[in-house]
């Protein structure tokens, strides 16, 4: 499955980047396909080792802020694999000319 999820903290004001880093730093350490762009940190496994790392990422925001938004998209098709380059490489097949 791919999940796309962001970790926001509530009232930590505007600069939220080092917070964030800290989600970021968890997803990396898990060893699971993954991507991070300025909107979402995509990764790629199975249910249970996904959900686990949102979870962490989760707990490691929450712990130096008292408040997080969670936003998670998830793609659940079993036996694909790869799907995090997949995809992108399928668009970019439709757009060469």
């Amino acid at each position: 499955m791919l999940v796309a999820f962001s970790v926001t903290p509530i009232g930590a004001g505007e600069d939220v980047g080092a917070l964030v880093a800290e989600a970021v730093r968890v997803v990396r350490a898990s060893g699971l396909p993954n991507e991070t762009t300025s909107m979402f940190t995509t990764i790629e496994g199975e249910w249970d080792e996904v959900m686990d790392v949102v979870r962490r990422a989760t707990e490691a925001v929450a712990a130096r802020s008292g408040r997080v938004s969670l936003v998670l998209k998830a793609d659940i098709r079993p036996g694909t694999v790869d799907a995090l380059h997949a995809k992108v490489a399928t668009v970019e097949r439709h757009l060469e000319p």
